[in-house]
C-alpha cells in the first residue's frame, strides 16, 4: 500500500485526523492544569493571586474612605476601630489607599507583558522555525537590546518622554521584549525539532499554520511559567519607579508611592509602610508560586518523556 495518495489527500485537507487527535491535547491540557492545581504551590499562589486581584479591583469600591480625601481623623495616628491601619500625614485613611493602590502596579506589568510577549515572541519563534540568517538577525537584535541596563534605560526615556502612564507602559514593554523573545525562542527550538512539525511541513502546510496549531500549542507551558516570572519582575519594577517618584503621582493611591509618602512614619505607625509592603509582596509571591507550579508540571512532563499542552 503506497503512502502518496495519502499525503496528496492530506495536503489538500482531504483527510481527516485519526480519530483522538483532536482529544489528545484536550486531554494534556487538563493534565497540566491537575498538576498545577494538585501542588500546594499550585493552591496557595491561586488562592492568594485571586484574593489580591480582588483586591486591586474591588478595593476602591469597599474602602471605608476615598483613597484621596484629607483629614478623615488624626495626622499620623496609630491602627484604631476607625482607622485599621491608621493614617498617614494628611489624615488619608492608611487602610483604604492599600485597597485602592495596587492597579497601578498590576495592570501595568500584565499589559507590558503581553505586548512583549506578543512582539518577542512572534520575533523569537520566527526565527526558530526559519533557522539561518533570520534567526542570527533576531537573537543579535536581542542582545544587544538585553545588553542595556534596564533601570537606566527606562529611566531615560522617563526624561525624554515624561513620566505618564503611557510612556512607563512602552518603556517597560520595550525592556522586556528581548527577555520574552530569547525565552519563547529557546522553548520554540526544541519544539521545531518534532517529527510532527517535519510532516506537517511534508504535507505542505503553510508556515503560519505550522507555527500557530503545531509549534505554539507544544510551547504554551514555559510560556506560561515565563510570563508569571516576567509579571513578578515588573510588579517590583513598578513599585520601584512610584517609590523614586517616577510612577504615580500624588495625591492617588499607589502601594509604591505610599512606602515613599509615609517612610517617617514607620516608628509613631508603621502599618502606614508595611500595609502596602505586604500588598506588594503578596501579589509577587502568589504569582511566583504559579510560574514555580507551572514549572514542575513542566519539568515532571519533560521526565515522563510527553510533550506538554
Amino acid at each position: 500500500m503506497t503512502l502518496a495518495p495519502e499525503l496528496a489527500a492530506r495536503a489538500e485537507g482531504d483527510v481527516d485526523p485519526p480519530a483522538g487527535a483532536e482529544a489528545q491535547p484536550e486531554e494534556r491540557r487538563r493534565s497540566a492544569w491537575r498538576d498545577v492545581l494538585g501542588t500546594r504551590r499550585g493552591k496557595v499562589g491561586l488562592g492568594i493571586c485571586a484574593v489580591m486581584v480582588a483586591l486591586v479591583f474591588l478595593g476602591p469600591v469597599i474602602a471605608p474612605f476615598s483613597s484621596t480625601q484629607i483629614g478623615t481623623g488624626p495626622v499620623g495616628a496609630g491602627p484604631s476601630g476607625a482607622h485599621l491601619f491608621g493614617t498617614d500625614e494628611l489624615g488619608r485613611d492608611v487602610f483604604s489607599r492599600v485597597l485602592a493602590g495596587g492597579t497601578f502596579v498590576l495592570v501595568l506589568p500584565l499589559v507590558a507583558n503581553v505586548i512583549a510577549s506578543l512582539i518577542g515572541g512572534a520575533l523569537g519563534i520566527w526565527g526558530a522555525y526559519e533557522g539561518g540568517r533570520i534567526d542570527t538577525v533576531v537573537t543579535r537584535t536581542f542582545d544587544v537590546l538585553l545588553a542595556l541596563p534596564p533601570l537606566l534605560m527606562v529611566l531615560v526615556i522617563i526624561a525624554g518622554l515624561g513620566s505618564s502612564t503611557g510612556v512607563i507602559l512602552l518603556a517597560m514593554a520595550f525592556f522586556f521584549i528581548p527577555r520574552a523573545g530569547r525565552v519563547l525562542r529557546g522553548a520554540a527550538q526544541r519544539v521545531v525539532a518534532e517529527d510532527y512539525v517535519a510532516a506537517s511541513e511534508a504535507f505542505g502546510e503553510r508556515t503560519w499554520a505550522i507555527l500557530w496549531r503545531d509549534v505554539l500549542p507544544n510551547m504554551i507551558s514555559p510560556a506560561i511559567a515565563d510570563f508569571a516570572l516576567r509579571t513578578t519582575y515588573g510588579i517590583i519594577f513598578v513599585a520601584t519607579l512610584s517609590f523614586l517618584g517616577l510612577g504615580t503621582q500624588p495625591p492617588k493611591a499607589d502601594w509604591g508611592l505610599m512606602v515613599a509618602e509615609n517612610r517617617s512614619l514607620l516608628t509613631t505607625n508603621p502599618l502606614a509602610v508595611l500595609g502596602p509592603i505586604a500588598a506588594i509582596a503578596l501579589l509577587a509571591i502568589s504569582i511566583n508560586l504559579i510560574a514555580d507550579a507551572v514549572s514542575g508540571s513542566l519539568s515532571g512532563a519533560r521526565a515522563e518523556g510527553e510533550v506538554l499542552l
